[in-house]
């Protein structure tokens, strides 16, 4: 008689469903995050008691106390603020714009990005400041 040798089945954990699921998570997290573009500087905002939290904008621009703009952290120059906001509005066409002026800067100046800003067909913009005793 034949004799039968038994082999023994060792349990395996099949883990392709586990990584079907977190590749699928993680494309699902990259398509809906949104990404912040920071300016590239400091700004020393003023305060201001009717300022309240807000959720970060989609475009963010800084004037600096020299009057310099930044924005995507480049400092850049009246003439380029139109079409940097135009090729931000189309990659996100619910943008809406937070300028972070410097105290010290000019009004004028801050008027002007206003105005490049609403000539690029945006407009919901907002000015960034600080709560009253803040920092």
């Amino acid at each position: 008689m034949a004799r039968r040798h038994a082999t023994k089945d060792e349990p395996e954990i099949n883990i392709t469903p586990m990584l079907d699921i977190v590749f699928i998570m993680l494309i699902f997290f990259i398509v809906t995050t949104s990404f912040i573009r920071e300016t590239g500087v400091e700004v020393n905002k003023p305060s201001a008691l009717t300022a309240e939290p807000r959720p970060q904008g989609n475009v963010l621009i800084a004037i600096r106390d020299n009057d310099e703009i930044w924005m995507n952290r480049q400092n850049i120059e009246m003439h380029e603020v139109k079409s940097q906001v135009e090729r931000a509005r189309a990659e996100n066409p619910e943008s809406a714009v937070v300028i972070i002026a410097d105290r010290t800067s000019r009004t004028g100046m801050l008027v002007e990005v206003m105005d490049q800003v609403q000539a690029a067909g945006i407009t919901r913009i907002s000015i960034s400041a600080e709560e009253e005793g803040g920092r």
